[in-house]
């Protein structure tokens, strides 16, 4: 692994080109860079007012870092011979490699740099506001900070709207990686976690790379008490169709890379704003948010909005204990209704202590606090009377040693001023009641997976071909994974010999397709086979006895993926399965206790627990199927997909009447 502190943390800095470079130098200039900065360029004498030096040579040092701002063809010389001279590292600004088809220079640029740390190419860079070093080409936002979040991001336009955030988070460094050819995500991530000045991780990502290498990193920054927070693109993206099933439409990246984050305890957002807030969060308190909440405001509306946006956000705002209400009734008055949330309407409203006794009483008796609050506007109003309800949520936090989150209702009623002093104060203000609510619940984490590692990917060198459904079920039988009696014969007329001893109702069933139902080559309730016809396309032929006492039909696939190693779907099934879409996707590999979880995170799940008088469904068997499908897959690399939909979950017992499993040829 390459070490990455001389590049993150220069001394010294060096600066080729012209143009975007000169930016590179007037940056860190301006940001207070107390190391020299050497500019070098053949012609010119000076860039940004510092004299340029004609060549690497004339260097009076190895520079610890250098931002190349020259073509792709000159790039190639100059990290050669930075390499040849012991840099500590470099940023390739220059496009036209392997993403523009070009990928043996990407391999040459690799190969000259050697051992020497390379982010990019393709790349706008990085800043340090730490130590205000700045390897950036263009305009950012940020200022120079002791301790903050890392942002990490795969666009850099993103990067720059970051940096250009008035909303008081302070940033430690900004880096974009671009195409990543040397340093990957998880090494540039593990090497910012790194700093002891670097509070949360910020990603926006469009690939994970190194999936295993990323969980690491994850479980690292979890044990060091660092919340990791992203937003993952590509969410439109159709899924992969190298197999036609339920389980490849349903599992696509954006499916597939969520379910990995949530695994690896990484939250993910949807939008900046979602991210920024997030990340004030975590910078002040760490991971792992409480998830009993509770949100005060003066107005019944505010209370309202609240309620309704924390419902749909999967918020818990519970009610208060019963000593907890005595208290706020007698400090309310006979006119407030004690809830949650809490509307203390105004008569407190200016009078500092009362205020804080109510905020203190109210927190006391939750993991954390939401503090309605939309500071006028200050050219245009005075604030002044808002100021003892802010005091009074810093006092209410302070006694408490909670977190307690003032939110404005719009973004824009909090200034950028005011943002920054709540958070030196340790208060993270919340901007925008929508945004808040998804921050608060990205913030309560997902679980830490201690020592869990996804599966190594399966490359593949074979063609993948469809195994008849009798040997994928006599497969899953030996797995122990109970199937229907059955007979199959090449021909209907030797089926039809063969299929005396079977008990109607009978399922009559076309090998060959891996949609059956679409292909018409499905018939059921057949009280025998005569009569019956065959079946266009039809390479063999099943029958088999029906399962007519199934309490729900539930669909289970396992299936590799290039990036996370493997999957493992559930969900309702049956002909409705992709309009149901009532599925949950985990990266194997998994416990009884995750598939568990899985199961009761289903919207569907009271149909299996017994809702409204029901029979309760054998969800152990469930469970044991899915957890059989994990093994199969798990002892025998050539198993590319296996998929049972449905399967037919009885009061006692599963059964999967129709099976799809793709297996590589060798």
């Amino acid at each position: 692994m390459n070490d990455l502190s001389r590049l993150l943390r220069p001394r010294s800095i060096a600066v080729l080109g012209s143009g975007w470079a000169e930016n590179v130098v007037a940056q860190s200039r301006s940001m207070g860079f107390d190391g020299p900065v050497w500019p070098v360029h053949p012609v010119r004498r000076q860039i940004a007012g510092v004299p340029c030096h004609r060549s690497l040579a004339d260097l009076p040092g190895a520079p610890d870092a250098t931002f190349i701002g020259v073509n792709r063809h000159a790039t190639l010389e100059i990290v050669t011979q930075l390499a040849e001279m012991g840099a500590g590292g470099a940023v390739c600004f220059a496009s036209g490699w392997r993403e523009a088809g070009e990928g043996h220079l990407q391999d040459r640029l690799l190969s000259a740099a050697g051992a020497m740390p390379l982010l990019g190419p393709n790349c706008y860079g990085l800043i340090n506001y730490l130590d205000g070093a700045l390897l950036w080409p263009d305009q950012h936002g940020g200022r120079r900070v002791t301790h903050g979040v890392a942002l990490i991001s795969q666009s850099s336009n993103i990067a720059i709207n970051l940096t250009m955030q008035a909303r008081g988070l302070p940033i430690a460094y900004v880096a974009c990686l671009g195409n990543a050819a040397q340093i990957g995500l998880a090494e540039l991530a593990g090497a910012v976690l790194a700093d002891e000045r670097v509070t949360a991780l910020g990603l926006y990502l469009e690939g994970l790379g190194n999936a295993a290498a990323f969980a690491a990193v994850a479980q690292a920054a979890q044990a060091a008490g660092k919340g990791i927070v992203a937003i993952k693109s590509g969410k439109t993206e159709a899924a992969r169709t190298a197999a036609a099933s339920h389980t490849a439409a349903m599992t696509g990246p954006a499916v597939t890379s969520s379910a990995f984050l949530h695994r690896i305890g990484v939250a993910e957002v949807s939008t900046p704003a979602e991210l920024i807030e997030t990340l004030k969060i975590l910078h002040l308190h760490g991971q792992g948010l409480g998830r009993r909440l509770c949100s005060l405001s003066c107005s019944g509306g505010e209370a309202g909005l609240v309620a309704d946006l924390g419902d749909a956000a999967g918020l818990q705002f519970p009610p208060l204990s019963e000593p907890r209400r005595v208290q706020l009734a007698a400090s309310l008055g006979p006119l407030v209704t004690i809830s949650n949330p809490l509307d203390y309407h105004t008569f407190i409203w200016g009078d500092g202590p009362r205020m804080a006794e109510v905020f203190t009483t109210m927190l006391a008796d939750h993991d954390a606090g939401i503090f309605l609050i939309d500071p006028p506007r200050p050219d245009r109003c005075d604030p002044s009377s808002f100021e003892p309800a802010l005091q009074a949520i810093a006092t209410a936090a302070q006694a408490t040693g909670k977190p307690a989150f003032p939110v404005a209702s719009l973004p824009e009623n909090f200034d950028e001023g005011r943002a920054i002093t709540l958070m030196d104060q340790g208060i993270a203000p919340l901007m925008g009641v929508e945004t808040a609510l998804a921050a608060i619940r990205a913030a309560q984490l997902p679980p830490r997976r201690e020592g869990w590692k996804n599966w190594a990917p399966v490359t593949r060198h074979g063609r993948l071909s469809l195994l008849d459904e009798a040997v994928a079920k006599a497969m899953l039988a030996e797995a122990g994974v109970a199937v229907p009696r059955g007979v199959r014969a090449d021909s209907l007329a030797e089926l039809r010999a063969h299929a005396a001893g079977l008990t109607p109702p009978l399922a009559l069933k076309g090998l060959g397709f891996a949609h059956k139902t679409e292909a018409g080559a499905v018939r059921l309730n057949l009280s025998s086979l005569d009569g019956q016809a065959g079946m266009r396309g039809a390479t063999g032929y099943l029958a088999e006895e029906m399962v007519t006492d199934a309490l729900s039909e539930m669909l289970i696939g396992a299936r590799r993926d290039p990036i996370y190693g493997a999957t493992l779907i559930l969900g309702f099934g049956g002909v409705a399965a992709e309009l149901l879409g009532d599925t949950a996707t985990l990266v194997l590999p998994v416990t009884a206790a995750d598939v568990t979880q899985a199961l009761r995170g289903l919207r569907l799940w009271p149909l299996l627990d017994g809702y409204r008088g029901r029979r309760r469904a054998d969800t152990a068997a469930v469970v044991a199927v899915a957890l059989a499908l994990q093994a199969l897959l798990e002892a025998d690399s050539r198993l590319e997909e296996i998929e049972i939909n449905p399967l037919m979950v009885r009061d006692s017992g599963a059964i999967a009447v129709d099976a799809v499993i793709w297996r590589e040829n060798t």
